[in-house]
Protein backbone atom coordinates (compact mmCIF):
# COMPACT_ATOMS: atom_id res chain seq x y z
CA UNK A 1 0.00 0.00 0.00
CA UNK A 2 1.75 3.41 -0.62
CA UNK A 3 0.49 6.14 1.61
CA UNK A 4 1.14 9.99 0.68
CA UNK A 5 2.71 11.72 3.78
CA UNK A 6 3.60 15.20 3.32
CA UNK A 7 6.04 17.30 5.05
CA UNK A 8 3.18 19.31 6.58
CA UNK A 9 1.97 15.59 8.13
CA UNK A 10 5.10 15.44 9.84
CA UNK A 11 5.69 18.61 10.62
CA UNK A 12 3.05 19.99 12.73
CA UNK A 13 2.38 23.69 14.55
CA UNK A 14 0.20 22.45 17.72
CA UNK A 15 0.36 23.15 21.58
CA UNK A 16 2.63 20.69 24.27
CA UNK A 17 3.57 18.81 25.65
CA UNK A 18 2.97 15.72 23.84
CA UNK A 19 1.86 15.14 20.12
CA UNK A 20 0.33 11.38 20.90
CA UNK A 21 -1.15 12.01 23.92
CA UNK A 22 -2.43 16.25 23.66
CA UNK A 23 -2.47 16.99 20.30
CA UNK A 24 -3.97 13.69 19.00
CA UNK A 25 -6.88 13.56 21.81
CA UNK A 26 -7.30 17.44 20.70
CA UNK A 27 -7.52 16.84 17.12
CA UNK A 28 -9.72 13.76 17.86
CA UNK A 29 -12.27 15.49 19.91
CA UNK A 30 -12.32 17.89 16.33
CA UNK A 31 -13.14 14.88 14.44
CA UNK A 32 -15.75 13.90 16.89
CA UNK A 33 -17.60 17.49 16.80
CA UNK A 34 -17.11 17.26 13.41
CA UNK A 35 -19.39 13.97 13.13
CA UNK A 36 -21.61 15.29 14.95
CA UNK A 37 -22.43 18.15 12.87
CA UNK A 38 -22.21 15.83 10.42
CA UNK A 39 -25.57 13.74 11.45
CA UNK A 40 -26.85 15.14 14.37
CA UNK A 41 -28.28 18.18 15.44
CA UNK A 42 -25.96 19.54 18.20
CA UNK A 43 -28.67 21.21 20.14
CA UNK A 44 -30.18 18.38 21.10
CA UNK A 45 -26.85 17.38 22.91
CA UNK A 46 -27.30 16.96 26.80
CA UNK A 47 -24.06 15.43 28.10
CA UNK A 48 -20.62 14.36 26.59
CA UNK A 49 -18.22 11.85 27.95
CA UNK A 50 -14.61 10.84 27.46
CA UNK A 51 -13.12 7.54 27.89
CA UNK A 52 -9.12 7.06 27.86
CA UNK A 53 -7.48 3.88 27.49
CA UNK A 54 -4.05 2.80 27.76
CA UNK A 55 -1.05 5.29 27.78
CA UNK A 56 -3.38 7.97 26.76
CA UNK A 57 -4.74 6.90 30.67
CA UNK A 58 -1.77 6.22 32.41
CA UNK A 59 -0.14 8.80 31.72
CA UNK A 60 -2.71 11.77 30.62
CA UNK A 61 -2.39 13.41 33.37
CA UNK A 62 0.82 14.32 33.30
CA UNK A 63 0.72 14.75 29.52
CA UNK A 64 -2.54 16.83 29.79
CA UNK A 65 -4.51 15.19 27.79
CA UNK A 66 -7.62 15.77 29.83
CA UNK A 67 -6.98 19.30 28.97
CA UNK A 68 -6.18 18.81 25.37
CA UNK A 69 -10.12 16.91 25.18
CA UNK A 70 -11.36 19.81 26.98
CA UNK A 71 -9.86 22.64 24.63
CA UNK A 72 -10.90 20.55 21.77
CA UNK A 73 -14.63 19.58 22.50
CA UNK A 74 -15.15 23.35 23.34
CA UNK A 75 -14.09 24.01 19.59
CA UNK A 76 -10.70 25.47 20.31
CA UNK A 77 -8.01 24.98 17.39
CA UNK A 78 -4.06 23.92 18.68
CA UNK A 79 -2.30 25.94 15.60
CA UNK A 80 -3.99 28.73 16.28
CA UNK A 81 -5.13 29.26 20.52
CA UNK A 82 -3.48 32.30 22.20
CA UNK A 83 -1.44 30.52 24.54
CA UNK A 84 -2.34 32.82 27.28
CA UNK A 85 -6.35 31.97 26.89
CA UNK A 86 -5.72 28.38 27.58
CA UNK A 87 -5.47 28.44 31.20
CA UNK A 88 -8.82 30.43 31.66
CA UNK A 89 -10.97 28.37 29.05
CA UNK A 90 -9.90 25.37 31.29
CA UNK A 91 -10.44 26.72 34.54
CA UNK A 92 -14.14 28.36 33.71
CA UNK A 93 -14.95 24.74 32.62
CA UNK A 94 -14.01 23.59 35.81
CA UNK A 95 -15.63 26.26 37.88
CA UNK A 96 -18.90 26.41 35.67
CA UNK A 97 -19.10 22.87 34.70
CA UNK A 98 -19.82 23.09 32.01
CA UNK A 99 -18.39 23.05 28.52
CA UNK A 100 -19.28 25.55 25.49
CA UNK A 101 -19.43 22.39 23.31
CA UNK A 102 -18.19 23.55 19.27
CA UNK A 103 -17.88 26.81 20.89
CA UNK A 104 -21.99 26.47 19.90
CA UNK A 105 -23.77 24.83 22.74
CA UNK A 106 -23.31 25.00 26.52
CA UNK A 107 -23.81 21.64 28.27
CA UNK A 108 -23.30 20.71 31.84
CA UNK A 109 -19.67 18.81 31.93
CA UNK A 110 -18.14 17.32 35.29
CA UNK A 111 -14.22 16.93 34.17
CA UNK A 112 -13.61 14.56 37.18
CA UNK A 113 -16.44 12.50 36.05
CA UNK A 114 -16.93 12.70 32.51
CA UNK A 115 -13.19 11.97 31.77
CA UNK A 116 -12.40 8.74 32.64
CA UNK A 117 -9.11 6.93 32.79
CA UNK A 118 -9.18 3.07 32.10
CA UNK A 119 -5.85 1.93 32.49
CA UNK A 120 -7.28 -1.47 30.23
CA UNK A 121 -5.40 -1.40 26.36
CA UNK A 122 -7.38 -1.79 23.25
CA UNK A 123 -6.33 -4.20 20.87
CA UNK A 124 -5.60 -1.64 17.95
CA UNK A 125 -3.51 1.05 19.45
CA UNK A 126 -2.05 1.75 22.85
CA UNK A 127 -3.57 5.06 22.57
CA UNK A 128 -7.14 4.81 22.39
CA UNK A 129 -10.39 6.89 23.60
CA UNK A 130 -14.09 6.64 22.66
CA UNK A 131 -16.22 10.40 23.21
CA UNK A 132 -20.18 9.65 23.66
CA UNK A 133 -22.99 12.31 23.11
CA UNK A 134 -25.95 11.96 24.82
CA UNK A 135 -29.09 13.28 23.25
CA UNK A 136 -32.23 14.83 24.32
CA UNK A 137 -34.52 12.01 22.74
CA UNK A 138 -32.31 9.44 25.80
CA UNK A 139 -30.06 7.94 22.43
CA UNK A 140 -26.50 7.99 22.19
CA UNK A 141 -23.78 7.89 19.79
CA UNK A 142 -20.13 6.86 20.67
CA UNK A 143 -17.03 7.22 18.14
CA UNK A 144 -13.25 5.74 19.21
CA UNK A 145 -10.73 6.80 18.01
CA UNK A 146 -6.57 6.25 17.91
CA UNK A 147 -3.48 8.79 18.12
CA UNK A 148 -0.79 7.13 17.00
CA UNK A 149 1.93 9.52 17.31
CA UNK A 150 3.12 12.93 15.86
CA UNK A 151 -0.28 14.19 16.78
CA UNK A 152 -2.00 11.43 13.91
CA UNK A 153 -5.46 10.29 14.48
CA UNK A 154 -7.31 7.32 13.21
CA UNK A 155 -9.97 5.41 13.20
CA UNK A 156 -10.24 1.30 13.30
CA UNK A 157 -12.34 0.98 10.86
CA UNK A 158 -10.71 2.92 8.16
CA UNK A 159 -7.57 1.44 8.58
CA UNK A 160 -9.37 -2.63 8.46
CA UNK A 161 -10.52 -0.65 4.77
CA UNK A 162 -7.48 -0.02 3.71
CA UNK A 163 -5.96 -3.36 4.13
CA UNK A 164 -8.41 -4.20 1.66
CA UNK A 165 -7.75 -1.66 -0.94
CA UNK A 166 -5.01 -0.50 -2.83
CA UNK A 167 -4.55 2.95 -2.48
CA UNK A 168 -2.41 4.62 -4.77
CA UNK A 169 -0.69 7.52 -4.22
CA UNK A 170 -0.99 10.68 -6.22
CA UNK A 171 2.66 11.99 -5.96
CA UNK A 172 4.71 11.33 -8.97
CA UNK A 173 8.07 9.96 -6.63
CA UNK A 174 5.61 7.56 -4.04
CA UNK A 175 8.05 6.49 -1.57
CA UNK A 176 7.72 4.03 1.04
CA UNK A 177 11.47 2.68 1.71
CA UNK A 178 14.57 4.46 1.89
CA UNK A 179 15.89 2.23 -1.40
CA UNK A 180 12.88 3.84 -3.55
CA UNK A 181 13.90 7.12 -2.76
CA UNK A 182 17.53 6.48 -3.19
CA UNK A 183 16.24 4.83 -6.91
CA UNK A 184 14.52 8.44 -7.62
CA UNK A 185 17.44 10.64 -6.91
CA UNK A 186 19.70 8.40 -8.90
CA UNK A 187 17.41 7.75 -12.19
CA UNK A 188 16.85 11.96 -11.46
CA UNK A 189 19.53 12.88 -10.68
CA UNK A 190 18.24 14.99 -8.24
CA UNK A 191 18.76 15.62 -4.47
CA UNK A 192 16.58 14.38 -1.72
CA UNK A 193 15.30 17.67 -1.16
CA UNK A 194 14.27 18.36 -4.66
CA UNK A 195 12.26 14.82 -5.29
CA UNK A 196 10.31 15.86 -2.11
CA UNK A 197 9.68 19.26 -3.47
CA UNK A 198 8.40 17.79 -6.07
CA UNK A 199 6.30 15.44 -4.31
CA UNK A 200 4.83 18.59 -2.39
CA UNK A 201 3.90 20.50 -5.64
CA UNK A 202 1.62 17.61 -7.04
CA UNK A 203 -0.76 18.82 -3.92
CA UNK A 204 -0.18 22.64 -3.54
CA UNK A 205 0.92 25.48 -5.16
CA UNK A 206 4.73 26.88 -4.85
CA UNK A 207 3.83 29.86 -3.06
CA UNK A 208 1.98 27.99 -0.45
CA UNK A 209 4.74 25.45 0.03
CA UNK A 210 7.13 28.20 0.77
CA UNK A 211 4.63 30.03 3.03
CA UNK A 212 4.00 26.89 5.22
CA UNK A 213 7.74 25.81 5.52
CA UNK A 214 8.52 29.12 6.51
CA UNK A 215 5.57 29.43 9.10
CA UNK A 216 7.13 25.98 10.29
CA UNK A 217 10.51 27.41 10.95
CA UNK A 218 9.24 30.91 12.40
CA UNK A 219 7.15 28.48 15.02
CA UNK A 220 10.62 26.79 15.58
CA UNK A 221 12.51 30.17 16.17
CA UNK A 222 9.88 32.13 18.33
CA UNK A 223 9.98 28.60 20.66
CA UNK A 224 13.43 28.47 21.13
CA UNK A 225 13.70 32.55 21.37
CA UNK A 226 10.95 32.29 24.30
CA UNK A 227 12.82 29.04 25.91
CA UNK A 228 15.98 31.10 25.98
CA UNK A 229 14.11 33.96 27.57
CA UNK A 230 12.07 32.42 30.17
CA UNK A 231 12.56 31.97 33.59
CA UNK A 232 10.95 29.83 36.76
CA UNK A 233 9.36 26.41 37.77
CA UNK A 234 7.77 24.00 34.80
CA UNK A 235 4.76 22.77 35.79
CA UNK A 236 3.36 19.63 36.94
CA UNK A 237 4.58 19.43 40.29
CA UNK A 238 8.31 17.79 39.55
CA UNK A 239 9.55 21.58 40.51
CA UNK A 240 12.26 20.91 37.59
CA UNK A 241 13.79 24.24 36.58
CA UNK A 242 13.98 25.86 33.44
CA UNK A 243 17.94 25.81 32.69
CA UNK A 244 17.69 27.30 28.92
CA UNK A 245 17.76 30.79 30.37
CA UNK A 246 20.71 30.59 32.76
CA UNK A 247 22.53 28.59 29.83
CA UNK A 248 21.55 31.74 27.27
CA UNK A 249 22.42 34.11 29.61
CA UNK A 250 26.43 32.79 30.12
CA UNK A 251 26.81 32.22 26.72
CA UNK A 252 25.58 35.37 24.89
CA UNK A 253 26.11 38.21 27.99
CA UNK A 254 25.22 41.39 27.22
CA UNK A 255 23.23 42.04 23.61
CA UNK A 256 20.82 44.02 21.93
CA UNK A 257 17.86 42.88 20.48
CA UNK A 258 13.52 42.81 20.37
CA UNK A 259 12.61 39.78 18.52
CA UNK A 260 13.49 36.41 17.48
CA UNK A 261 14.84 37.02 13.52
CA UNK A 262 17.27 39.85 15.42
CA UNK A 263 18.20 37.14 18.21
CA UNK A 264 19.21 34.41 15.43
CA UNK A 265 21.35 37.93 13.49
CA UNK A 266 22.91 38.74 17.19
CA UNK A 267 23.93 34.87 18.54
CA UNK A 268 25.26 34.68 14.47
CA UNK A 269 27.88 37.64 15.65
CA UNK A 270 28.64 36.08 18.70
CA UNK A 271 32.28 34.68 18.40
CA UNK A 272 31.16 30.74 19.37
CA UNK A 273 34.32 29.27 20.99
CA UNK A 274 34.58 25.29 20.22
CA UNK A 275 33.88 24.33 23.98
CA UNK A 276 30.58 26.33 23.59
CA UNK A 277 29.61 25.02 20.37
CA UNK A 278 27.82 21.56 22.21
CA UNK A 279 26.28 24.53 24.56
CA UNK A 280 24.39 26.34 22.22
CA UNK A 281 22.87 22.91 20.84
CA UNK A 282 21.99 21.82 23.89
CA UNK A 283 20.50 25.81 25.32
CA UNK A 284 18.42 25.22 21.63
CA UNK A 285 17.18 21.90 22.52
CA UNK A 286 16.34 23.04 26.02
CA UNK A 287 14.44 26.06 25.28
CA UNK A 288 12.29 24.34 22.89
CA UNK A 289 11.16 21.14 25.46
CA UNK A 290 10.83 23.48 28.26
CA UNK A 291 8.41 25.26 25.98
CA UNK A 292 6.91 22.19 25.12
CA UNK A 293 6.47 21.11 28.71
CA UNK A 294 4.86 24.14 30.01
CA UNK A 295 1.95 23.76 27.12
CA UNK A 296 3.48 26.35 24.77
CA UNK A 297 3.25 26.61 21.30
CA UNK A 298 6.12 24.12 19.42
CA UNK A 299 6.00 21.83 16.12
CA UNK A 300 6.06 18.20 16.48
CA UNK A 301 9.53 17.28 14.76
CA UNK A 302 8.12 14.09 14.57
CA UNK A 303 6.12 14.25 17.98
CA UNK A 304 5.91 17.17 20.71
CA UNK A 305 8.16 14.85 23.21
CA UNK A 306 10.94 15.33 20.44
CA UNK A 307 10.38 18.58 18.68
CA UNK A 308 13.50 20.16 20.21
CA UNK A 309 15.72 17.95 17.99
CA UNK A 310 15.43 19.41 14.49
CA UNK A 311 15.03 23.12 15.21
CA UNK A 312 18.37 22.85 17.09
CA UNK A 313 20.33 21.30 14.63
CA UNK A 314 18.69 23.29 12.06
CA UNK A 315 20.16 26.41 14.61
CA UNK A 316 23.37 24.95 14.51
CA UNK A 317 23.60 25.26 10.83
CA UNK A 318 22.72 28.83 10.93
CA UNK A 319 24.67 30.01 13.75
CA UNK A 320 27.72 27.59 13.53
CA UNK A 321 28.06 26.13 10.64
CA UNK A 322 27.02 28.82 7.49
CA UNK A 323 25.95 31.90 8.48
CA UNK A 324 24.95 33.48 5.11
CA UNK A 325 22.54 30.40 5.14
CA UNK A 326 18.66 31.61 4.81
CA UNK A 327 15.21 30.39 3.42
CA UNK A 328 16.89 28.27 0.75
CA UNK A 329 18.25 25.97 2.85
CA UNK A 330 15.92 26.29 5.88
CA UNK A 331 13.33 25.32 3.59
CA UNK A 332 15.65 22.38 2.40
CA UNK A 333 16.80 21.21 5.70
CA UNK A 334 12.68 20.79 6.74
CA UNK A 335 12.13 18.72 3.84
CA UNK A 336 14.67 16.39 4.20
CA UNK A 337 14.11 16.03 7.67
CA UNK A 338 10.00 15.79 6.74
CA UNK A 339 10.62 12.96 4.25
CA UNK A 340 13.23 10.85 6.53
CA UNK A 341 10.35 11.27 9.31
CA UNK A 342 7.61 9.93 7.02
CA UNK A 343 10.15 6.50 6.08
CA UNK A 344 9.89 5.73 9.64
CA UNK A 345 6.49 6.20 10.18
CA UNK A 346 5.85 3.73 7.13
CA UNK A 347 8.04 1.37 8.24
CA UNK A 348 8.00 1.20 11.98
CA UNK A 349 6.21 4.14 14.30
CA UNK A 350 6.56 7.55 15.39
CA UNK A 351 4.58 6.54 18.87
CA UNK A 352 6.42 6.28 22.50
CA UNK A 353 3.52 4.15 23.18
CA UNK A 354 4.02 1.74 20.28
CA UNK A 355 8.03 1.67 20.22
CA UNK A 356 9.40 3.70 23.53
CA UNK A 357 11.31 6.86 23.07
CA UNK A 358 13.81 4.85 19.90
CA UNK A 359 10.04 6.37 18.08
CA UNK A 360 10.45 9.51 19.19
CA UNK A 361 14.58 11.03 19.92
CA UNK A 362 15.49 8.31 17.92
CA UNK A 363 13.63 9.65 14.39
CA UNK A 364 14.24 13.12 15.46
CA UNK A 365 17.89 12.51 15.44
CA UNK A 366 17.61 10.47 12.11
CA UNK A 367 15.95 13.28 10.43
CA UNK A 368 17.64 15.99 11.87
CA UNK A 369 21.16 13.69 10.71
CA UNK A 370 19.29 13.79 7.29
CA UNK A 371 18.45 16.68 7.23
CA UNK A 372 21.72 18.43 8.24
CA UNK A 373 23.58 16.39 6.18
CA UNK A 374 22.47 17.51 2.93
CA UNK A 375 23.10 20.85 3.43
CA UNK A 376 26.68 20.05 4.22
CA UNK A 377 27.15 18.77 0.79
CA UNK A 378 25.99 14.84 1.23
CA UNK A 379 25.27 13.19 -1.03
CA UNK A 380 21.61 11.40 -1.38
CA UNK A 381 23.76 8.11 -0.16
CA UNK A 382 25.06 10.13 2.28
CA UNK A 383 21.94 11.69 3.76
CA UNK A 384 20.24 8.13 3.99
CA UNK A 385 23.32 6.90 5.94
CA UNK A 386 23.24 9.79 8.18
CA UNK A 387 20.15 9.04 9.21
CA UNK A 388 20.48 4.92 9.35
CA UNK A 389 23.37 5.88 11.92
CA UNK A 390 21.34 8.47 14.60
CA UNK A 391 18.93 5.51 14.43
CA UNK A 392 21.66 3.01 15.16
CA UNK A 393 22.30 4.63 18.47
CA UNK A 394 19.19 5.04 19.55
CA UNK A 395 17.71 1.50 19.57
CA UNK A 396 15.99 0.28 22.32
CA UNK A 397 15.56 3.74 24.01
CA UNK A 398 12.68 3.55 26.63
CA UNK A 399 9.98 5.64 27.56
CA UNK A 400 9.88 6.33 31.01
CA UNK A 401 9.02 9.94 32.07
CA UNK A 402 8.67 10.61 35.81
CA UNK A 403 5.33 11.46 36.73
CA UNK A 404 4.02 10.88 33.56
CA UNK A 405 5.23 14.39 32.79
CA UNK A 406 7.01 15.54 29.60
CA UNK A 407 10.53 16.67 31.63
CA UNK A 408 12.64 13.81 32.82
CA UNK A 409 14.37 12.45 31.32
CA UNK A 410 12.42 13.87 28.08
CA UNK A 411 14.39 17.30 28.16
CA UNK A 412 17.51 16.11 28.60
CA UNK A 413 16.88 13.31 25.80
CA UNK A 414 16.02 16.18 23.08
CA UNK A 415 19.68 17.48 23.72
CA UNK A 416 21.63 14.28 23.23
CA UNK A 417 19.28 13.58 20.10
CA UNK A 418 20.61 16.89 18.54
CA UNK A 419 23.96 16.14 18.95
CA UNK A 420 23.76 12.78 18.18
CA UNK A 421 22.54 14.12 14.54
CA UNK A 422 25.51 16.15 14.15
CA UNK A 423 27.61 13.27 15.22
CA UNK A 424 26.02 11.31 12.76
CA UNK A 425 26.00 13.68 9.93
CA UNK A 426 29.46 14.17 10.25
CA UNK A 427 30.64 10.75 10.10
CA UNK A 428 28.62 10.12 7.03
CA UNK A 429 30.03 13.01 5.36
CA UNK A 430 33.31 11.25 6.08
CA UNK A 431 32.07 7.57 4.54
CA UNK A 432 31.87 6.37 1.46
CA UNK A 433 28.41 5.11 1.55
CA UNK A 434 29.06 2.00 -0.98
CA UNK A 435 31.06 0.45 2.31
CA UNK A 436 27.89 0.55 4.31
CA UNK A 437 26.81 -2.57 6.69
CA UNK A 438 23.47 -1.45 7.56
CA UNK A 439 20.62 0.61 5.67
CA UNK A 440 18.40 2.68 6.74
CA UNK A 441 15.53 0.26 5.83
CA UNK A 442 17.49 -2.27 7.53
CA UNK A 443 17.31 -0.41 10.65
CA UNK A 444 13.81 0.91 10.68
CA UNK A 445 12.75 -3.03 10.94
CA UNK A 446 14.98 -3.18 13.42
CA UNK A 447 13.70 -0.67 15.09
CA UNK A 448 10.42 -1.93 15.00
CA UNK A 449 11.27 -5.44 15.98
CA UNK A 450 12.89 -3.98 18.98
CA UNK A 451 9.24 -2.05 19.56
CA UNK A 452 7.73 -5.40 19.15
CA UNK A 453 10.14 -7.28 21.92
CA UNK A 454 9.93 -4.24 24.43
CA UNK A 455 8.52 -4.66 27.15
CA UNK A 456 4.98 -2.45 27.61
CA UNK A 457 6.10 -0.96 31.01
CA UNK A 458 8.73 0.92 29.10
CA UNK A 459 6.28 2.34 26.39
CA UNK A 460 5.06 5.40 27.99
CA UNK A 461 3.14 3.91 30.90
CA UNK A 462 5.48 5.67 33.40
CA UNK A 463 5.21 2.09 35.05
CA UNK A 464 8.96 1.01 34.46
CA UNK A 465 12.66 2.70 34.12
CA UNK A 466 13.51 6.31 35.42
CA UNK A 467 9.71 6.40 36.16
CA UNK A 468 9.76 4.39 39.13
CA UNK A 469 13.48 3.93 39.69
CA UNK A 470 12.78 8.02 40.85
CA UNK A 471 9.81 8.65 42.58
CA UNK A 472 8.25 12.37 43.16
CA UNK A 473 9.40 12.58 46.97
CA UNK A 474 13.29 11.93 45.57
CA UNK A 475 13.06 15.20 43.31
Amino acid sequence: MEECISVFDMLKIGVGPSSSHTLGPWRAAERFLNELRSDYDINTITRVKVDLYGSLSLTGKGHATDLAVMLGLSGQDPEYIPIQDIDGIIKSIEAKNEIHLGNQISIPFYFLQDIVFNKNFLPFHANGLTFTAYFKDETEYSSTFYSIGGGFVVKEERENAQKKIAIKCAFPFPINKATELLGYCTKENKTISEIVYDNEKSMRPEAEIHHELMRIWNTMLECMYIGCHSEGILPGGLNVRRRAFDMHQNLIGLSNYSNPQEWLEEIRKTEVKFRQILKWVSCFALAVNEVNAALGRVVTAPTNGSSGVIPAVLMYYLVIENHQAGEKEIKQFLMVAGEIGSIFKKGSTISAAMGGCQAEIGVSSAMAAAALCELMGGTPDQVLMAAEIAMEHHLGLTCDPIGGLVQIPCIERNTMGAIKAINAAELALETDAKNAKVSLDKVIDTMWQTAKDMNSKYKETSEGGLAIAVNMADC
